[in-house]
């Protein structure tokens, strides 16, 4: 098997990985308070891969720490918002249809906040994906619930951590107030999403502390509570990263990002198989629009990935 094909299909465990967790984390804001579960989440995931980077973070300088603390309070504040729709939401296949907006949300960030351009199909795919996020809300006469709306707010900060995280996954120069030019020095991965994870778990630690009773789960903990954080934060943090930052290094080519977009699909059938979750008429069609928006939006990655397929079998 080739380093490319290996690359795709442990993007597709990666997807695997992403669609479990939701059911651990829905399980565990079942048995206590949302933001503590967070916290507790993402502070055990951010020990684990600080340990592996543990190297590479003693070798960061003052202006990456600052960057990667910055990538982790913007991805802080949308895992707020998730965890809050998570726990206010009626729906888990739903949720991951909407927190999916977040990949047709990046290009719109960047084009506003970073002057990037943008190919047609991403203009393309905003009006699909508001179709279908208005199709989610007829339910109520467009009155959303609170979770839907929790979930279109996280789904729009991750598209500003998305697009912040790769900034400073990436060399640039930039200018500074000064007008000088500054070198903007990459951050490896692994330590970018160590001190991001660390970050997101002090945050979540803090509004916890200042939102929520903590005593009924400390004084009372239900003995399948911390499987649920362990396995959150291991398997759907840690190992979902850990796998999905070497799946990257095996292959240059960008075209595995589409396989990320199976995520909401597999969440919608877990759902259903582990809670007993259905979706209405109009709900399937809501996430089947938003589902399109997705693949028109990386339509121009998605038909370089089908030629490079062609291409390989006929020179095989």
């Amino acid at each position: 098997m080739s380093d490319a094909h290996k690359s795709d299909l442990l993007l597709v465990v990666v997807t695997l990985f992403a669609a479990i967790s939701w059911m651990f984390s829905k399980e565990a804001v079942l048995l206590m308070p949302p933001l503590m579960f967070m916290a507790a989440r993402f502070l055990i995931a951010g020990v684990i891969l600080a340990f592996f980077a543990r190297r590479s973070l003693m070798a960061l300088s003052k202006d990456q720490v600052r960057r990667c603390v910055g990538v982790g309070l913007v991805f802080g504040t949308a895992m707020t918002c998730w965890v809050m729709g998570l726990f206010h939401g009626t729906s888990l296949g739903e949720g991951a249809f909407l927190t999916s907006l977040g990949v047709v949300i990046v290009p719109i960030i960047a084009r506003l906040v970073f002057k990037e351009a943008q190919p047609p199909s991403t203009w393309l795919a905003i009006p699909i994906a508001i179709a279908g996020l208005a199709l989610l809300s007829l339910k109520n006469g467009f009155r959303p619930e609170a979770g839907q709306i929790f979930f279109v707010m996280a789904a729009t900060i991750f598209a500003l951590y998305f697009t912040l995280n790769t900034r400073a996954a990436n060399q640039r120069t930039v200018v500074d107030r000064r007008g000088e030019t500054v070198e903007k020095h990459r951050v490896p991965a692994l330590p970018l999403t160590a001190l991001a994870l660390l970050t997101v778990g002090l945050l979540t630690f803090v509004e916890s502390m200042i939102l929520e009773q903590w005593q009924p789960t400390l004084s009372d903990p239900d003995p399948l509570l911390i499987w649920w954080v362990l396995a959150s934060a291991v398997v759907g943090t840690a190992g979902r990263f850990l796998i999905q930052t070497f799946a990257q290094s095996l292959s240059a080519n960008s075209h595995g990002v589409v396989i990320l977009v199976l995520e909401p699909v597999w969440v919608a059938l877990f759902a259903a198989g582990w809670f007993g979750e259905t979706m209405t008429g109009i709900q399937l069609a809501g996430c089947g629009l938003i589902f399109a928006a997705l693949i028109v939006n990386r339509w121009a990655v998605l038909s370089k990935a089908i030629k490079e397929k062609l291409r390989s079998r006929k020179t095989a």
